[in-house]
């Protein structure tokens, strides 16, 4: 048999296991394949007899379902009780979603000392999310000392896993000079590397914006303004107001203006930009914001 044959048998093969694989994942949780199609109720049907065996990852699913309210009504404490059930038999999934929910106060008091702890239990686990809120937690001062360097250290392990916010999070350090020596292209880099994340899109509108590390292109700002804006990011749909608002790579347009400080609910901006329109105009504007809707992110990329 030729070199060639072999390699192109061992190249089917692979494909045939992977295509096995994919098909038998899919049948050993079915829940899985119809949560990814958004077909809560099935999901649900599928984990919950598991989870009340005793299940980790589906007690985690379970709990998933109901603090995002898919399949059931939203219930932040039977979300809770569910992640508390898989966090205490040590599911990383369950205590990393503890950890978020302490984090923002859902259904509990808010409280960082106990959200820290149980990212920490997750971080420990390899887990890249709880990594990137240990991460965020260390950036924002929330019930530690704001460190910069710590924060840096728990967002690299994230990115080196491929946790796209983690990598845009870096991108921000440096953006700054935040921990770091302020360096515009190697904030540019990691923005680059996160892919579709809307703060990393945000971040490399603003480099063109201002000339930080690339020569200064409004058009270029605009457009990747635009992209994070499309996926709701209200940072950036204010500058795109800014933007019609000046003609700044685009024409002016005191309408298309009012509509994103609109979409961004941002009141100082309406008021600014209103003071340009005539009653009918500011019509039209609020007439196309409320027909705004946010565009979904392409499938996810992390670059090299």
């Amino acid at each position: 048999m030729t070199r060639t044959k072999r390699r192109n048998l061992s190249f089917m093969a692979t494909l045939l296991l992977l295509a096995l694989g994919a098909q038998a994942a899919a049948q050993a949780d079915p829940g899985k394949a119809a949560y990814e199609h958004q077909d809560y109720q099935t999901a649900l049907a599928a984990w919950l007899p598991r989870a009340e065996r005793g299940e980790a990852g589906a007690q985690s699913n379970i709990g998933i379902l109901y603090e995002n309210g898919e399949g059931v009504k939203q219930d932040y404490a039977k979300a809770m009780q569910w992640f508390r059930k898989a966090a205490d038999q040590g599911d990383p999934t369950g205590q990393n979603s503890l950890g978020n929910m302490y984090h923002r106060g859902e259904g509990i008091p808010q409280d960082y000392a106990v959200a820290m702890r149980w990212y920490h239990k997750a971080a420990d686990q390899g887990v890249a999310s709880a990594q990137g809120n240990l991460g965020a937690m260390y950036y924002g001062g929330d019930g530690v000392p704001q460190d910069y360097a710590e924060a840096m250290k728990w967002f690299r392990k994230a990115a080196d896993q491929g946790n796209a916010g983690a990598a845009s999070n870096i991108g921000v350090l440096y953006e700054h000079g935040e921990g770091v020596k302020q360096d515009s292209v190697e904030a540019m880099r990691w923005f680059q590397k996160a892919g579709h994340e809307p703060t990393a899109e945000f971040g490399i509108g603003n480099l063109y914006f201002l000339g930080h590390g690339v020569t200064r292109d409004y058009a270029e700002a605009l457009e990747w303004f635009q992209k994070a804006a499309d996926q709701g990011l209200s940072q950036s749909q204010d500058h795109l107001a800014v933007m019609y608002f000046l003609g700044n790579g685009v024409p002016q347009d005191y309408v298309q203006a009012y509509m994103w400080a609109t979409i961004a609910a941002d009141a100082k901006g309406q008021a600014a930009i209103g003071s340009k329109l005539t009653p009918d105009q500011i019509a039209e504007a609020k007439r196309r914001a409320s027909q705004w809707k946010p565009v979904p992110a392409p499938a996810a990329s992390f670059g090299p």
